[in-house]
């Protein structure tokens, strides 16, 4: 249970530091999945397969939000394997102006010391 709690207080970190980015290489697995609540805008698929992918749906968000203010809370463990964190982000989409808040919790599970699974659910308008 320590190393679960290890690796959801660094992920939590990273989060907050706004290292989520280059985070990904250090904490998942090379074979991870990320799983969206929904097919998100401009995308086609729920589900990223692989840190590769993972690192670059990060990288195409952030490159078309500002983001104002991230709170990551958490994490909040759930032996022997996940833990969950709840997210608020204050984002500006950079094409439109729009300003949107975003909250989120999502699931991480854990094997071998490194995230295999990350699931977003979504607070519905």
């Amino acid at each position: 249970m320590e190393e679960l709690i290890k690796i959801g207080r660094e992920f939590v970190e990273a989060m907050r530091d706004r290292r989520g980015i280059a985070h990904v290489d250090d904490i998942y697995a090379e074979s991870a999945e990320s799983v969206e609540a929904v097919v998100p805008p401009g995308r086609d698929l729920r589900i990223a397969k692989g840190s590769g992918a993972i690192k670059a749906k990060r990288e195409t968000w952030a490159a078309a939000h500002e983001i104002e203010a991230l709170d990551a809370d958490g994490p909040y463990i759930h032996p022997p394997n996940r833990f969950a964190v709840r997210f608020e982000v204050k984002v500006t989409q950079k094409a439109t102006g729009r300003q949107m808040t975003l909250r989120e919790i999502a699931i991480y599970s854990v094997e071998d010391g490194k995230i295999v699974r990350e699931e977003f659910f979504m607070m519905p308008k």
